[in-house]
C-alpha cells in the first residue's frame, strides 16, 4: 500500500526571469501587411491586413463575420514554424488541441471546454475537424502536419447549423490553395532537436494551359524518441518514446471547363509508423521493478511498440457560378483509417495491464450547396448526406492478475464492436439588411440519423492479443468469440444476431443580429445551438440502451473593431447550457474503480460564461504586438455521473498568448523575427478526477524566417518552448483512494497512475527553393 498524496499534480509555474524573457520577446498573432518595396521606392505605411475566411462557407471578411474565429495563414504558419495542427491551440483563445495519450496521432479537442476525450470508435467527438469543408469523423490521425495549406481557421461555439453534429465546442478548418496554373516546385528540408529530419516538396503543372492542372504534394518526416522505454518484456523492440515516422502525400487535378465552372478532385493519405507511446510512471510498481523514472518521457512496456496509423481519402468539388448572384456547389469525400496500436496501461514489463486495440473506419460524405448573394440579403442553403462504418477491438490483459488470483496462464477481457451511423440533414442560413446600419442572420439546420451497435463483451482466460498473436503459448480455437452481448434478437431464441438500432433528429437553430456603427467597427449578439450525436455504449457488457445526443445552448455579444490603420481589437462574450452529457457510469459499488460493468448515461448538465480577447498593435513599421486571452467560468447545474463530474478536462480557467513581430529589412531579403509566450492556467486531465492535474505554466518560443528578394530562396529557425517546461497533456489513473488519503493499487493489482506531456524543447533549422 502506498502512501502517496491523494493528488499528483505536475507543477512547473512560470519564474520571474522567464516571465521577463516572455514579456521581453513576446509576440502574437501578427498580421500580413499589405507592403511595397523596391530599389527606389520606399515601404509604404503597414497597415492591419483585410483578412478572408469561410466560417459561413462564403468568402467574408475576418472583421465582417459575427463569429468568434482565429485564423492563421500560410506565410504566418511559415514564419512561426506551425508544423502540425496541435501548435494552433497556442493562437486562439479557449482551445485545447493536443496529442491523446498512448499515440502520437490521435486528437483531443475541446474549445471552450467543450469535446470528448475518450477516442473509442462510437464516441462522437465535440469539435469538428474539417480539410476543405470536408468532414474528419474519427480523433485518429487528425493531429495533421500541415502540408500545402493554404489558412487554418479556429471557430469558437457552436456551428450546429452550417456544420451540423459533433461541432458543440467548434470546428477547425484545415484549408489547401487552389492552384494558380502556373508551373511551380518548391522543395525544403528541415533539421533539428532529437535527429529531426523533414523533406516536403509540393508543385504544380498545367496540363492544359488555363484549364487543366495537376497539383502534388509529398512530405517525410522523421525524428528520434524524446525518451526511451527503460525495460521491454519483448526482444527486438524499438526502444524510442516519443520518436516520428511519418510519411504525407496529396494529389489533386483541378479542370477550368469555363469561366463559370470549376471541379477538383484529391487524394490524400498518411501513414504513421511512429511507434505507440508510452506513459511516465507518477508512482513506482507494487509488482515489479518499475520506479518513477528521471526523465518524463521515458517509459516501460511489456507489448510490442510498433503502431500505425493510416488515413486515406478522395474528396471533390464542383463548383458552378450560376449567376453573379448565384453559385453551387457539390462536395464529396470517401475516407477510411485503419489504426493498430498498443497501449500499455500500467507502463511496465509486466502483463499488469496492457491494452492493444484496433481501429478500422470508413465514410462517405455528399453535400449540395447554394449560396446566393444579391448585395441586401444573402443565403447559404444545402443538403448533406453521411454514412460512416466506426469499427474496432481490444483486449485489457490483465494477465498477472488472472495467474495470481485465478491460477490460469492470463486473463483478458475482448471486447469488439462497430457503431455505425447514416444521417441526412437540411440547413439554410440568411442574412438581411434592416437598416443601412443594421443587419439580421437567421438559420437553421435538421439532422436526422440511425445508428447501429454492435458489442462482443467477454473474460477469457488466457493473455489474447489482436492481431499477430505474439504472446507464446496460445492459439484461438476456430470460432471461439466472446459473445455478443449489445445488439437485437430478430427471431426470438435469446441469441442476439443482429445490430441494435436507435435514431435521433434534431433541429439547430441560429440567430443573431448585427449593428455596424462604422465601416470599422461592428456590434453582435447571436443565439446557437448544437448537439453531439446519441451514441451506444461501446464498452457495454450487457444489453442496454442507447443515449440521446448533448446539446448546448450558446449565447454570444461580441465586438469587430479596427482603431485606425494600426490598432484592432476583437471581443466575445459568451455563455452556455450543456445538457444530456453522456458519461461512464460504474454498476454496483461506485467506490470500487477495479469495476468492469460501466453503462452509458445521459448523466448532467453543466454551464459555462466567458470572455475571449484578440488585439493587434502595429506599433511602428516594422514591429507589432499582439495579446490574445482566454476566461472561462465553469458551473455543475446536475451530476449524476459515477464518480461525479468536478470539473473540465483539458481545460484551464485562463490562457493567454503575448507576441511580437518584427520585420529587418536587409539588402538580401527580409527578415521577420517572432517571438511569443503562451500561459495555460491549471486544469485537469480528467472531469472526474483530480488526480493528475497540471498547474499553470508558460512556453516561449522564437523565429527568424528569411526570404530572398526574388521569392526564390527562403530559410528560417524555430526555437520551441526554450525553457523546457514539462507539461502533462494526457493520462491514465487506476487506482483507489484509501479513508487515509494514501493511494493503493485499482484494476490489474498495481498503483497505475500515468502521464502523458508535451514537447520538449526544440530547435530546427528549415532550407528551401522555388523553383
Amino acid at each position: 500500500m502506498q502512501t502517496q498524496p491523494n493528488k499528483i499534480t505536475n507543477s512547473r509555474c512560470f519564474s520571474r526571469s522567464a516571465c521577463a524573457v516572455a514579456i521581453a520577446t513576446a509576440m502574437c498573432s501578427a498580421p500580413v501587411f499589405a507592403q511595397q518595396t523596391g530599389d527606389t521606392e520606399p515601404a509604404a505605411e503597414r497597415k492591419l491586413e483585410r483578412i478572408e475566411v469561410t466560417a459561413r462557407k462564403t468568402v467574408e471578411s475576418l472583421q465582417e463575420v459575427p463569429v468568434a474565429i482565429t485564423s492563421l495563414g500560410e506565410q504566418e504558419l511559415a514564419e512561426k514554424g506551425i508544423s502540425v495542427l496541435t501548435e494552433l491551440q497556442q493562437f486562439s483563445p479557449n482551445t485545447t488541441l493536443q496529442t491523446s495519450r498512448g499515440t502520437n496521432s490521435t486528437l483531443t479537442a475541446f474549445i471552450r471546454g467543450l469535446g470528448q476525450q475518450d477516442p473509442l470508435w462510437g464516441y462522437e467527438p465535440g469539435v469538428g475537424i474539417y480539410i476543405d469543408d470536408v468532414y474528419l469523423a474519427r480523433p485518429q490521425g487528425a493531429v495533421l502536419d500541415l502540408l500545402d495549406v493554404q489558412r487554418i481557421e479556429v471557430l469558437r461555439g457552436p456551428q450546429g447549423t452550417l456544420y451540423g453534429k459533433n461541432t458543440i465546442g467548434g470546428a477547425v478548418k484545415y484549408v489547401t490553395k487552389e492552384m494558380t496554373g502556373d508551373t511551380s516546385l518548391t522543395v525544403q528540408g528541415t533539421v533539428g532537436s532529437y535527429s529531426q529530419k523533414d523533406l516536403k516538396v509540393t508543385g504544380q503543372l498545367p496540363v492544359i494551359d488555363d484549364t487543366l492542372f495537376i497539383g502534388f504534394g509529398y512530405a517525410d518526416l522523421s525524428r528520434d524518441g524524446f525518451g526511451t522505454f527503460l525495460q521491454s518484456a519483448l526482444p527486438d523492440q524499438d526502444l524510442e518514446n516519443y520518436n516520428k515516422d511519418l510519411w504525407a502525400a496529396r494529389l489533386s487535378v483541378e479542370l477550368h471547363p469555363a469561366d463559370d465552372l470549376f471541379i477538383r478532385v484529391g487524394w490524400d493519405k498518411t501513414k504513421d509508423t511512429s511507434n505507440a507511446k508510452g506513459g511516465y510512471r507518477l508512482m513506482p510498481s507494487l509488482l515489479t521493478d518499475a520506479p518513477v523514472p528521471d526523465s518524463v518521457f521515458d517509459s516501460y512496456t511489456s507489448l510490442p511498440t510498433f503502431n500505425e496509423v493510416t488515413l486515406e481519402g478522395l474528396s471533390w468539388l464542383i463548383r458552378y457560378d450560376v449567376s453573379d448572384n448565384l453559385e453551387l456547389k457539390y462536395i464529396g469525400s470517401d475516407r477510411e483509417s485503419y489504426s493498430p496500436t498498443n497501449i500499455d496501461f500500467d507502463n511496465t514489463a509486466l502483463d499488469i495491464f496492457d491494452v492493444p486495440a484496433e481501429y478500422d473506419d470508413s465514410n462517405t460524405t455528399h453535400e449540395v450547396q447554394a449560396n446566393y448573394d444579391n448585395g441586401n440579403w444573402s443565403v447559404v442553403s444545402g443538403v448533406y448526406l453521411y454514412d460512416g462504418e466506426s469499427c474496432g477491438n481490444f483486449d485489457a490483459i490483465l494477465g498477472f492478475l488472472g495467474r495470481e488470483a485465478f491460477g490460469t496462464p492470463g486473463l483478458t477481457r475482448e471486447v469488439s464492436g462497430c457503431n455505425n451511423s447514416d444521417s441526412w440533414a437540411v440547413y439554410s442560413q440568411a442574412s438581411f439588411n434592416l437598416t443601412d446600419q443594421l443587419s439580421m442572420s437567421i438559420g437553421a439546420r435538421y439532422t436526422d440519423e440511425e445508428k447501429q451497435a454492435t458489442v462482443n463483451n467477454g473474460l477469457i482466460f488466457d493473455n489474447v492479443y489482436p492481431s499477430t498473436g505474439w504472446i507464446p503459448g496460445y492459439v484461438r480455437p476456430a470460432g471461439d468469440l466472446v459473445p455478443q452481448v449489445l445488439g437485437t434478437d430478430t427471431d426470438g431464441d435469446g441469441v442476439l444476431d443482429a445490430p441494435a438500432v436507435d435514431s435521433w433528429s434534431r433541429f439547430t437553430p441560429r440567430v443573431g443580429i448585427e449593428y455596424q456603427v462604422n465601416r470599422d467597427l461592428m456590434f453582435y449578439a447571436s443565439y446557437s445551438q448544437g448537439f453531439k450525436s446519441g451514441t451506444f455504449n461501446p464498452r457495454a457488457s450487457t444489453q442496454e440502451p442507447g443515449v440521446k445526443p448533448e446539446v448546448v445552448d450558446s449565447y454570444e455579444v461580441g465586438m469587430k473593431s479596427d482603431w485606425g490603420s494600426n490598432f484592432r481589437a476583437n471581443v466575445t462574450l459568451f455563455a452556455y447550457d450543456h445538457s444530456d452529457r453522456q458519461y461512464i457510469g460504474v454498476e454496483g459499488n461506485s467506490d470500487d474503480p477495479t469495476a468492469l460493468q460501466q453503462r452509458l448515461r445521459n448523466a448532467a448538465e453543466t454551464s459555462a460564461e466567458g470572455i475571449e480577447t484578440e488585439f493587434t498593435y502595429i506599433a511602428t513599421d516594422d514591429l507589432t504586438f499582439g495579446l490574445s486571452a482566454g476566461y472561462i467560468d465553469f458551473e455543475i447545474k446536475r451530476n449524476d455521473a459515477i464518480p461525479p463530474l468536478i470539473g473540465l478536462s483539458n481545460t484551464p480557467e485562463f490562457t493567454y498568448n503575448f507576441s511580437a513581430n518584427y520585420i529587418l529589412e536587409t539588402g538580401i531579403g527580409d527578415i521577420v523575427f517572432n517571438a511569443n509566450y503562451y500561459y495555460r492556467d491549471d486544469y485537469l486531465i480528467f472531469e472526474t478526477s483530480d488526480l493528475i492535474q497540471q498547474e499553470g505554466y508558460g512556453l516561449v518560443n522564437v523565429s527568424a524566417s528569411w526570404e530572398s528578394m526574388d521569392g526564390s530562396w527562403f530559410a528560417s529557425l524555430h526555437g520551441k518552448n526554450l525553457t523546457d517546461k514539462e507539461y502533462v497533456i494526457g493520462g491514465y489513473d487506476f487506482v483507489t483512494q484509501n479513508e487515509d488519503g494514501t493511494l493503493g493499487p485499482g484494476l490489474g493489482g498495481d498503483t497505475t497512475l500515468i502521464g502523458y506531456y508535451g514537447d520538449p524543447r526544440t530547435v530546427h533549422l528549415t532550407v528551401g527553393y522555388r523553383f
